[in-house]
């Protein structure tokens, strides 16, 4: 079916404002919910109080300190399970021998949610930042596994016989000129992937302890200052945000050859 497109939404600033009515009439839906008291008293926070509640995190010097820890171990387990991924992910799709040997574990592994690991990975390395990206790591490796494999394993065979035809038959020089081009937007599209996971998978691990933003969300919850919770929230959905854009701009140059 063919999408209808609006008049509004054809040019740049048209699109802006129905964004704006968009977030506008979700602000409302929640202060009418807020107010209509079909939860909980106190458990919706006012979306009104929401400045007030981000300068009393920022000016009790919570807040700065919260993502400067997340940053931390957010890096390190997206960095390495980012690696890990991808370099497992380019091994099995490129080794029949080594895919076989693996394919079993990797179908045990793969539905044990990152979550599941945290008891060992509070055993091992307790309450840390180290014990907070391995949790990260975990989910992001499978996330960028499967995308590199895939990738990998659906380059035109025919860019290989292109290769073969014009002297480039070793394998190393065929993954560095063939495999690893061919593969690349699938591969950018997995690290992507596992910017947003690797969020998702740190705020889950800090609410066991770990200093960061989850654990600030989790102690305001605890008192019911709801409002700084979902300050929190808005302040993950930033940076986010931010990084997310960052790599967009870095993959946009990277893959500059590809048509668009």
């Amino acid at each position: 079916m063919t999408q209808q497109v609006h008049p509004l939404a054809r040019s740049p600033w048209g699109r802006a404002l129905l964004g704006l009515i968009g977030v506008a009439a979700f602000v409302a839906l929640w202060k009418f919910a807020q107010v209509s008291g079909w939860a909980p008293s106190g458990t919706i926070p006012d979306p009104f109080l929401l400045p007030q509640a981000l300068e009393d995190e920022w000016s009790s010097d919570r807040l700065l300190p919260a993502i400067l820890s997340s940053l931390v171990h957010y890096a390190w387990g997206l960095a390495l399970g980012t690696l890990f991924g991808f370099l497992v992910g380019t091994l099995a799709a490129s080794s029949s021998m080594l895919d076989a040997l693996h394919a079993w574990l990797a179908r045990i592994l793969r539905p044990i949610p990152p979550l599941a690991w945290v008891v060992f990975a509070i055993a091992w390395f307790k309450v840390s930042h180290a014990g907070a990206a391995f949790v990260i790591a975990i989910g992001v490796f499978w996330v960028n596994y499967f995308a590199t494999y895939s990738a990998v394993r659906h380059v035109d065979p025919k860019y290989y016989e292109l290769a073969r035809a014009f002297g480039q038959a070793g394998h190393l020089r065929q993954g560095l000129q063939v495999t690893l081009p061919g593969a690349a937007p699938g591969i950018f599209s997995g690290i992507r992937t596992g910017i947003g996971q690797a969020w998702m998978t740190l705020i889950a691990a800090e609410l066991l302890g770990v200093p960061g933003m989850g654990q600030e969300m989790n102690s305001a919850a605890g008192v019911g200052a709801y409002e700084a919770v979902v300050v929190y929230m808005l302040v993950i959905s930033l940076v986010y945000t931010l990084s997310d854009t960052i790599f967009a701009q870095v993959e946009k140059r990277v893959l500059r050859w590809r048509p668009s």
